[in-house]
């Protein structure tokens, strides 16, 4: 062999192609890896045993059929498929943008919105799993999103890629919840932030149940099932649309902040505890959105400026009403400083408070107003006279 040829030999052993084949080997041998067993508690969730990983990931994922597989077959050329403007009950109520056409705009998140599909029949599908295991499972993501100063959109994504992977799923374990909920919070993190929080920290906050070769293996799943469908209109980032809408001078521009801080964060709160309710997921995400706004502004100025019916709204006001009531029994949202985020941008840091305390005392109060106390009972009653 020549030198010309040994040369030629060894350059194309390290060609990018041969690197990326050797890369791909190795990615795929580390995936088959997982012969450890290990079965922990999950103090959180209260499981009784933390399903192996490998178990699930070395087989395929089956998909089955969703009310969305018609429209996944659209979605090979990008995340939407736009329709006419004629689907929309009203025209766009987003005010003038200066190249782009406030109609397209509005035309592409209505679209999304209809596109991105979530459901509580999901639950129809795990008979394992409990709707106050949703709950508590979101409540911690919650928790996690504070500890790493995640934004609310990122924790929004992450309940969105939760919801709409269990519809596509069957028979999931209650030990699989805390790793589907870190994994997609993982995701999220990564599409939203500036600087997501490292493979190693999502792994520690599991204290130990979970490694960070599960977190992978389940990443590829997640993404594998929403057909790497990562952009919904998320209901925070409706509300804030809103918000910002109704906040707005003639003159202002919808990208600068115009809205106080502090009452976004009551509406913050609101939206957080309806959100982790199961019964959220009857409604779409802006309606969720424009519902809340109802409870501190003028209904009539919310249906104009989110382009929805009374109709529309008026089913989720109802149903919200008792959230906000009790909210303000526990007092006002605390407005908190963050070493790391500039004060302009606290706002925007997912905060949690006692929201399973919160959710445990609507839900009663529900109870009670479909069972309410009969007149001969004990308790004293008003008279009608």
């Amino acid at each position: 062999m020549t030198r010309r040829s040994g040369r030629l030999q060894k350059r194309s052993e390290n060609s990018p192609g041969q690197k990326c084949k050797a890369k791909a080997g190795a990615l795929f041998k580390f995936l088959n890896q997982c012969n450890r067993k290990k079965v922990q508690p999950l103090s959180k969730l209260q499981c009784e045993k933390n399903q192996l990983v490998h178990e699930d990931a070395s087989r395929p994922c089956a998909l089955i059929e969703t009310p969305e597989k018609a429209l996944r077959d659209d979605f090979e050329s990008g995340y939407i498929v736009l329709t006419s403007r004629e689907s929309l009950l009203q025209p766009s109520p987003l005010p003038h943008f200066g190249r782009e056409s406030s109609e397209d705009v509005w035309v592409k998140m209505v679209v999304k919105e209809q596109n991105y599909r979530h459901s509580k029949s999901f639950m129809l599908k795990h008979p394992r799993i409990q709707p106050r295991m949703r709950s508590i499972l979101l409540d911690w993501l919650i928790e996690v999103s504070e500890a790493y100063t995640l934004h609310r959109q990122t924790f929004y994504l992450a309940q969105d890629y939760f919801d709409r992977f269990m519809l596509t799923q069957n028979n999931i374990e209650k030990g699989m919840l805390q790793l589907i909920g870190i994994t997609c919070l993982f995701i999220a993190a990564k599409m939203e932030e500036a600087c997501p929080p490292k493979l190693s920290q999502m792994a520690y906050v599991t204290a130990g149940t979970y490694y960070e070769h599960e977190i992978l293996q389940m990443e590829l799943i997640i993404l594998k099932a929403l057909c790497w469908n990562l952009c919904p209109e998320t209901a925070v980032s409706w509300l804030k649309l809103y918000f910002q809408m109704t906040s707005m001078n003639s003159d202002s521009d919808l990208l600068e902040s115009q809205f106080p801080q502090d009452a976004y964060v009551q509406m913050t709160r609101l939206l957080d505890v309806c959100i982790l309710n199961i019964n959220s997921l009857d409604f779409q995400y802006r309606v969720l959105a424009a519902s809340v706004l109802c409870h501190f502004i003028q209904q009539e100025t919310v249906e104009k400026l989110s382009g929805l019916s009374k109709e529309d709204i008026q089913p989720c006001v109802n149903w919200m009403a008792p959230s906000a009531e009790l909210g303000s029994r526990f007092g006002r949202a605390e407005l908190r400083d963050f070493p790391t985020i500039k004060s302009e941008d606290r706002h925007n840091i997912q905060m949690h408070t006692d929201y399973m305390t919160m959710l445990e005392a609507v839900s009663q109060k529900e109870a009670n107003s479909q069972f309410p106390t009969p007149p001969n009972s004990t308790e004293k009653t008003l008279c009608p006279y």
